[in-house]
């Protein structure tokens, strides 16, 4: 039967190897790296990009009744005019 002294100084040891592994290091220096050339590309998250979507939409639903709405004036106009 092992000893829970040497059982804990196992696993103690254990953890210390995997944290001093070098696949943590280099998956570490990966991840800055890759945020870094994300972060220079000026890339947006796809939440902000569909929050300017529907600014967007809303923009172009208003141009369009505002388009309208000034034609029917023009029309209006025009009508009202003597020839």
């Amino acid at each position: 039967m092992i000893d829970k002294r040497l059982a804990s100084e196992l696993s103690e040891r254990i953890a210390e190897a995997e944290r001093a592994s070098p696949a943590q290091d280099i998956e570490k220096n990966l991840r800055a790296m890759l945020l870094a050339f994300f972060d220079r590309m000026d890339l947006v998250v796809r939440e902000d990009f569909e929050v300017q979507k529907q600014l967007l939409e809303r923009a172009q639903a208003r141009l369009a009744a505002l388009e309208a709405r000034l034609a029917e004036l023009e029309a209006r106009a025009g009508a009202k005019r003597p020839g």
